[in-house]
């Protein structure tokens, strides 16, 4: 860092030297500004008004004082009318009287002494940030609102620029100071170097006229470099919420003139090394940072993010191994950090306990957030490298989750992995969370995700939130949702099963979701780890029904049931996003009354017929518990309460594959009354219908389909091509287990309809239609209501 522009050493001005430079600590305050107006670029005026007392200027770091509009002119020669008043608050009313009277005149000064109050205090203030030097106008113009004379307004600003010089010379001999101990000690330590090289393979001395010219520029470059990342290290520590966050950057180590970057071939780990950085539990040593490629620090910027300049990846690879740790622990600590609270294998959080050992590796939680942490254990029907491929690939993560994730992309690659292999892959991703109900908004966040293997069967995925991260370069967007380090570990076992332990930390801002689902969401039981499991081990028994053929008597081929099962998933990712994604760029039209209605134009190419789509969705307390809500619902008898199609009579089942030993989790394919008849030539369609339940909710969705295309799927067609229009419910418990009419607790039972209001692409939504929509979703509610008897 080299300096310029101090004045010449003058009579009675103390000079401080060192081998390298010397510069004057009573350097005139133009040169000041001009130092600090090239080096800062933060705001300078703060909203607080300052106190007479110059508060003490050390260990600011690098926050920065001055705007880059600042006017230069602000420090000035002080002139001979701002030493008749003493601070920015306080002002001395003028005499008045005998003015022969040299006494008198005294004692009215004394006694004339004017204190202004806090509003006026606040007005000045914000006037003054707004424009420091105000002409004569302004300031008659701010007197006269205030009830001031404008020589006191003229006084305020003089004492208000006088202070603000003040503690600009302070901070200036400050950042001084420490830069000029900092390059002593350097120096100091390049002359002890230099004064007895030893070589670093041998250990003997060494003969610098040996060293070529490069080599000495490429240490002093690599030298720079570190002292740069200890800079950036500082400012992450301020992004992460540190203790330390207030310190200067940490000086470099002058033991001895260790210029390599980084001593086990990591640079970004440097601060662990040094014990300045994030604790880490667990001793990963060399080997993994040894092999652990990353992306130089100042690489290209990440796609899709905003960044006004490239983002140092070293405080995510940071982040990144401080969450692997925490999870690592999380998921082998027992008791008092976990207890049972959700049925089959949940447990929740000790917050008081977690707090002890873990500091907040993404700052401190904002007051208005609340904790939802979960942990839960099974035994899966899938390898550990069949997870930790589907978990890295952004398509699959969302194919194995369709219920839980709403859209998924990856941002930027920060690394590859070890070898081709996902072992020390770090990318950056973003992704939307959701549940199946208009009254709880999706949670968008922007994550890290790191894998790690440990041993040769063992694997660890770990997410963390990088809003608050990336929000502090790029602007303060609010953040409605954290996820603190969140994900599994698995672990290979004997019997082609995985030993799987899922964690999920979440902070959320509650206050955006309808009181109807704060209890479901406080309990887990809608975004837990139970849930993100129970929903895993349903995927995986389905697909290996898909592939198993044994005992199995349909007279569909397997290349059919896997057509079949695709567009269920299909018509289920569908009518899951038209209720609360935005996957396919709903328009919304109205949120209210726990209803909402979404439009958007189809040109046929995403799976749904071209025209004009609407969506319509609601949520409804019902008082029966979800089992018997969900039997309900997808019993073919009862079906004639809800479903128009039904009203000539019960629906026949076609087919129906079942997805595991959940006799609840089923595809079938069901047949109109009308359309089974052999004179019922009008009816040609025929419908296709997924159920997936268990204990922590449960989804009953269906579409109608042409019996044509519908035999092409069967049959081992393509059914990418087959436009669908889902509709279906979603149940959920209400968490409160004395609303229900029978003591089983109640229902929150959610339901949607997406329709075709028009072919044409181009077309507007009508009246009509939104009106029809809504009297349809009226007539289900009102139809289950009265099938329940629980009107």
């Amino acid at each position: 860092m080299s300096f310029g522009g101090f004045p010449k050493k003058s009579s009675g001005e103390k000079m401080v030297a060192d081998g390298l430079f010397s510069y004057n600590v009573m350097s005139t305050a133009a040169n000041s500004v001009q130092m600090l107006q090239s080096s800062y670029s933060q705001p300078l005026f703060s909203s607080q008004p300052l106190s007479l007392a110059l508060p003490k200027m050390e260990n600011l770091g690098g926050m920065g004082l001055l705007g880059e509009s600042h006017d230069g002119g602000l420090i000035g020669r002080m002139r001979e009318d701002e030493l008749e008043s003493r601070s920015g608050s306080d002002n001395f009313e003028g005499a008045s009287g005998d003015d022969d009277n040299p006494t008198h005149n005294k004692a009215s000064k004394r006694k004339k002494y004017h204190r202004h109050t806090a509003f006026q205090i606040q007005e000045l203030e914000a006037s003054f940030k707004d424009n420091p030097h105000p002409d004569e106008k302004a300031r008659l113009e701010l007197g006269k609102r205030l009830s001031l004379e404008g020589r006191q307004v003229k006084f305020w600003f003089q004492n208000r620029r006088t202070q603000m010089k003040t503690q600009l010379e302070r901070h200036e001999n400050s950042i001084l100071k420490q830069e000029n101990d900092k390059l002593r000690i350097e120096n100091i330590a390049m002359k002890e170097a230099m004064r007895s090289p030893m070589c670093e393979n041998c250990g003997s001395p060494a003969i610098l006229g040996d060293v070529p010219i490069e080599q000495h520029h490429l240490m002093i470059e690599n030298a720079r470099l570190k002292d740069e990342l200890s800079r950036l290290h500082h400012l992450g520590d301020k992004f992460l919420g540190r203790t330390n966050a207030s310190m200067p950057p940490p000086l470099m180590s002058n033991s001895s003139l260790d210029l390599s970057v980084g001593r086990n071939g990591f640079s970004g780990l440097n601060s662990m090394d040094a014990g300045a950085g994030i604790p880490l539990g667990l001793d990963f040593g060399n080997r993994m940072s040894n092999s652990f490629p990353i992306m130089p620090p100042n690489g290209p910027p990440m796609n899709m993010v905003n960044l006004s300049a490239p983002f140092d990846n070293s405080l995510f690879v940071e982040l990144a191994m401080a969450g692997i740790n925490e999870l690592i622990k999380l998921a082998q600590l027992d008791s008092p950090l976990w207890f049972r609270s959700l049925e089959g294998n949940g447990e929740s959080l000790n917050l008081e306990e977690y707090s002890k050992m873990f500091s907040p590796c993404i700052g401190v939680k904002p007051n208005h957030f609340v904790t939802e942490a979960t942990r839960a254990t099974c035994n899966v029907m899938i390898n550990s490298m069949q997870l930790v491929e589907a978990l890295m690939d952004p398509k699959q993560w969302t194919e194995l989750f369709p219920w839980n994730i709403g859209s998924a992309s990856i941002l930027d690659i920060i690394s590859p992995g070890i070898g081709g292999s996902k072992n020390g892959m770090l990318q950056l991703m973003q992704a939307e969370f959701q549940i199946p109900s208009p009254l709880v908004p999706i949670r968008q966040v922007k994550l890290i995700r790191f894998c790690k293997q440990h041993g040769e069967d063992m694997w660890a995925v770990v997410d963390i939130s990088v809003d608050s991260l990336l929000h502090a370069i790029t602007g303060n967007v609010p953040v409605h949702c954290r996820r603190l380090p969140s994900g599994c570990i698995v672990q290979d076992t004997p019997n082609g099963y995985s030993k799987m332990t899922w964690i999920e930390h979440t902070e959320y801002d509650e206050r955006i979701t309808h009181q109807l689902y704060r209890p479901l969401l406080r309990s887990g039981i809608a975004f837990g780890a139970q849930k993100w499991l129970s929903n895993l081990h349903r995927q995986c028994e389905l697909f290996a029904s898909i592939m198993s053929s044994g005992g199995d008597h349909s007279v569909v081929p397997p290349s059919g049931k896997k057509g079949i099962v695709k567009l269920a998933q299909r018509m289920t990712r569908g009518f899951c996003s038209g209720i609360c994604s935005t996957v396919d760029e709903w328009e919304v039209v109205q949120d209210a009354d726990n209803t909402k209605l979404m439009t958007r134009k189809s040109s046929g190419n995403s799976g749904a017929p071209p025209g004009v789509i609407l969506s319509a969705s609601t949520t409804e307390w019902m008082p029966v518990s979800p089992q018997h809500l969900l039997d309900f619902l997808q019993d073919e008898k009862t079906r004639s309460h809800w479903d128009v199609l039904s009203q000539d009579g019960p629906m026949r089942s076609m087919l129906r594959l079942p997805k595991g030993h959940d006799p609840d989790n089923y595809i079938s394919i069901l047949q109109t009354s009308a359309a089974a008849s052999a004179d019922a030539n009008q009816s040609n369609v025929l419908i296709l219908q997924e159920t997936s339940g268990d204990a922590l909710g449960a989804v009953v969705v269906h579409a109608a389909v042409p019996a044509a295309e519908m035999d092409v799927v069967m049959s081992g067609g393509d059914p990418a091509g087959v436009p669908i229009l889902p509709s279906g419910f979603a149940i959920f418990p209400d968490c409160f287990p004395e609303s229900g009419s029978s003591g089983g607790g109640g229902s929150l039972l959610s339901i949607g309809f997406q329709i075709l209001v028009s072919n044409l692409p181009a077309a507007q939504l009508t009246i009509e239609s939104v009106n029809t929509v809504k009297s349809l979703i009226a007539r289900t509610h009102q139809g289950i209501k009265g099938g329940l008897q629980c009107n």
